[in-house]
């Protein structure tokens, strides 16, 4: 197999016999890092076109690139070739889609699969263990089925939700009109309802704006009593029972894990789940309690806190921090502030997550009105699509797949605006060296996470300029993580020899994750790999793919050493 080999990070760096000044890894580091900004520069000028390279047989001199005239001419001694770039496009955002009673048979499931769900969400403010087990199971068989696709599992917590009791038929409000929520059980009249909160009336003021079931009926609270608030009805509606209230600008004094959540995250540990997704998150301490917890249950299991409620937006870069990503719930977080917030709001949040490599989800409402009809509105499908082109690792279906009469078709609509969309993206969008690794290179002091942003960053340059799909194999997933944030045009194909890793890193932006046993001969691994891919489509003989070695945990090298290596694809 022929190959063109570049290794960063070591002493020994592959390299052109008359450039012995970059022997130094710092200084090769400090290299690349120029070329790339330069090399930045000249695609924003003009197309960027690879004609022709020539391939070097493994052990002999590395080749110099140059760019000319927009072209990248690559010289050495054998003969020209043709370069073919693989060209099977994958979709690069993630769609979760959440499991419910329009879809939680093993059928529809497969079918969800197939249209291109990549993770099952288990809301548990609807159903019991025994339902949502149910589906845990048919997830489980259907990864164990499928040699080519893999779907996580996201459990989300209910939270410390406020909401109006029940009522024995649904009460019609009118503007104007006077109506009232206590704090007594079990009460439901014409102007009376149920709340399931006793610091209800504590937590409002008179003048605080109610809103109903995310913002369907509005209140302004006139009076209160001891047990009951009572209200002016400003935008009317039917109020039927259970439903959500929120208060404008304020988050109700409720722990963020109640009871109830304990014990389905327990639930969750026992099922090896892949994801928490956890309700109204105020501040980082509730992340650091439930990673606490999962250490001392020996769960690996990732927290994505939801972001949707007041309070969260002051301590949103803790939160982060705090976390192994984010999910902007826009319902409640527009409930609880103004609507017009929620654009920037879900802006910043990426934003924020990108610049701190986590995955981030956008969720709520997306394609909504598919629930009862079969086509979207055309404001959705620019939702969607602003969505994409923010950068989210992820989008999420709700009732449109839980409960909705058409979950298949709403899947398959977000499955192609996502994938037409991306196909628009500027080859220039991609994500910045980090400030910290571009002042190491200037004072050529690496550490180790700062010379494995600069190798994905400069691994990512090379398979952008030379159109190839990247391949990494990992045991933990951080180069996998790295790579995907810095957003190459290409797929990510990550191989991996832990189950757990694989569905975990179905989550991130452009990652095809594919579970194998790596063997003690790397060459027979890589071979092994790329039979895998061609087999399946995702390669073809004569195309080029850029192979990656690095990350914390070493895979047949010395620790500190990173590894790029072009290959060209060959039938034997």
């Amino acid at each position: 197999m022929m190959a063109m080999m570049a290794e960063i990070g070591s002493v020994a760096v592959r390299i052109p016999p008359d450039c012995t000044g970059l022997c130094s890894s710092r200084l090769v580091g400090q290299d690349f890092l120029g070329k790339g900004r330069a090399f930045r520069q000249v695609r924003q000028q003009r197309s960027l076109e690879v004609k022709s390279m020539r391939i070097m047989e493994r052990g002999e001199p590395a080749l110099e690139s140059i760019v000319s005239n927009g072209h990248l001419n690559m010289s050495g001694t054998s003969n020209d070739r043709e370069i073919m770039v693989a060209s099977n496009p994958q979709r690069k955002t993630k769609i979760i889609c959440t499991i419910g009673p329009s879809c939680n048979t093993r059928e529809m499931i497969w079918k969800l699969a197939e249209a291109g769900m990549n993770v099952a969400r288990l809301n548990m403010s609807h159903g019991d263990h025994e339902s949502h087990q149910k589906i845990i199971d048919l997830v489980k068989e259907y990864n164990a089925q499928s040699k080519s696709h893999v779907i996580s599992i996201m459990l989300d917590t209910k939270g410390p939700e406020v909401r109006s009791g029940d009522v024995a038929h649904p009460i019609m409000l009118k503007e104007g009109q006077e109506f009232n929520f206590t704090t007594r059980r079990g009460v439901s009249s014409e102007n009376t309802v149920s709340v399931n909160y006793d610091d209800f009336v504590n937590d409002v003021e008179v003048g605080d704006i109610l809103l109903v079931d995310g913002g369907m009926m509005s209140l302004v609270v006139r009076s209160k009593t001891v047990d009951t608030v009572k209200c002016t009805v400003t935008d009317g509606g039917e109020l039927k029972s259970r439903r959500h209230l929120n208060v404008r600008g304020k988050s109700a004094t409720l722990p963020s894990i109640t009871d109830k959540d304990w014990e389905d995250i327990k639930f969750g540990v026992d099922n090896q789940v892949d994801f928490y997704a956890v309700s109204f998150v105020k501040d980082a301490k509730v992340i650091y309690e439930l990673k606490d917890y999962l250490k001392r249950c020996n769960a690996d299991i990732h927290v994505i806190p939801k972001i949707e409620s007041a309070d969260s937006i002051p301590n949103l870069h803790s939160i982060i921090s705090a976390s192994d990503g984010a999910m902007v719930a826009r319902g409640d977080l527009g409930a609880e502030l103004p609507i017009e917030d929620v654009p920037l709001l879900q802006e910043e949040i990426i934003r924020k997550c990108r610049s701190m490599e986590k995955p981030v989800i956008v969720a709520t409402n997306m394609l909504e009105s598919m629930i009862n009809h079969p086509t979207p509105t055309r404001a959705e499908v620019s939702d969607i699509a602003i969505a994409v082109r923010e950068g989210a690792d992820a989008i999420m279906l709700s009732g449109e797949t839980a409960h909705g009469k058409y979950p298949l078709k709403a899947v398959k609509v977000m499955h192609t605006v996502a994938l037409r969309t991306e196909s628009t993206i500027s080859n220039t969008v991609g994500h910045p060296i980090p400030d910290s690794v571009a002042q190491a290179v200037s004072c050529m002091d690496f550490s180790q996470r700062q010379m494995s942003q600069l190798f994905a960053s400069h691994a990512t340059t090379m398979a952008n300029t030379l159109g190839t799909p990247i391949i990494v194999f990992t045991q933990t997933g951080s180069m996998v993580i790295l790579l995907s944030h810095y957003r190459p045009f290409s797929t990510i194909f990550a191989f991996t020899n832990e189950e757990k890793i694989k569905r975990r890193l179905t989550l991130y932006h452009g990652v095809l994750p594919v579970h194998m046993q790596f063997s003690d001969d790397a060459e027979e691994t890589f071979s092994r790999a790329i039979k895998f891919l061609m087999s399946h489509g995702e390669l073809k003989d004569g195309e080029y793919v850029t192979l990656v070695q690095s990350g914390i945990r070493s895979i047949w090298r010395q620790e500190t050493t990173h590894h790029i290596q072009v290959r060209k694809v060959e039938s034997l």
